[in-house]
């Protein structure tokens, strides 16, 4: 008697990979999609979105300004060295300004975002889904996407455009004061240049680039909290993920952001 056989699909190497990368992608972003929908809704978390403001500028304010110092005393003397031997010191002021407030200034915000207040985002979050308060939560109808996720997305968003300002004169300052003390460079001279290759849309496109890269590093953290199991170790593995995962997405996104930024605002020349 015949048996009919079966034939099983072949399964082509990292298929799975695959699937599962997609699927983070997918919920990943319905976190974020959700989060934005949230914002409308009612009751609206102000206490909630207030702490968590306060949260991240303490955690994030003193650390990010002290980077930023010194990257902009490094500028100056690479840039200083460069231009000092073509006599053209006076225009330092002006590649300052296009390291500090186009580039330096938004990736230094979104990385100590991501760093600081993601890592506790993401834990407090991973927290909360181990001891099963999200899921009591959701039994008694309440939404924790918009009454825990929503406020710190949002928090990590507008702190990263306020800090951004603070950043940039943070940067600023480091490489004046590299440029005056050492390079000898008037301050009358370096402060004139600002605006021999700078443009305002440069600050616009800072801006933005902060509150992108703030809104990432919410969403990947209070994503990564929210699907983190295992116990304890899964909450130290969730939160070592969000910024891992945090820091990638934010260098691949700059990029984009910095090529679209080119194709489509004429540069000075």
């Amino acid at each position: 008697m015949a048996v009919a056989l079966t034939k099983r699909p072949r399964r082509v190497p990292g298929t799975e990979k695959v699937r599962a990368f997609l699927a983070e992608v997918g919920a990943m972003s319905a976190v974020g999609i959700e989060a934005v929908r949230s914002t409308v809704r009612r009751p609206w978390p102000v206490a909630e979105f207030l702490d968590q403001c306060w949260f991240v500028a303490k955690v994030t304010t003193a650390p990010v300004i002290l980077i930023s110092i010194p990257f902009g005393m490094v500028i100056s003397l690479q840039v200083g060295s460069l231009i000092k031997q073509l006599g053209a010191e006076a225009h330092l002021g002006s590649a300052l300004v296009l390291a500090v407030v186009r580039e330096q200034a938004p990736i230094a915000c979104a990385l100590l975002i991501a760093g600081a207040g993601g890592s506790a985002m993401c834990a407090d979050i991973g927290a909360r889904r181990i001891r099963d308060e999200i899921s009591a939560m959701e039994v008694m109808s309440i939404n924790p996407i918009q009454r825990l996720v929503m406020p710190r997305v949002l928090a990590a968003t507008v702190i990263a455009v306020l800090l951004d300002a603070v950043v940039s004169a943070a940067g600023l300052a480091g490489g004046w004061f590299f440029a005056t003390q050492v390079l000898d460079v008037s301050s009358s001279s370096f402060f004139a240049s600002f605006n021999e290759l700078s443009q305002l849309p440069d600050l616009y496109m800072a801006l933005l680039k902060a509150g992108v890269f703030g809104f990432i590093a919410g969403v990947v953290a209070c994503h990564k909290g929210l699907s983190c199991k295992g116990g304890p170790k899964g909450v130290g593995d969730a939160v070592n993920q969000a910024v891992v995962i945090t820091f990638v997405l934010l260098f691949f996104v700059n990029f984009v952001l910095t090529a679209v930024y080119f194709n489509f605002v004429p540069q000075k020349v």
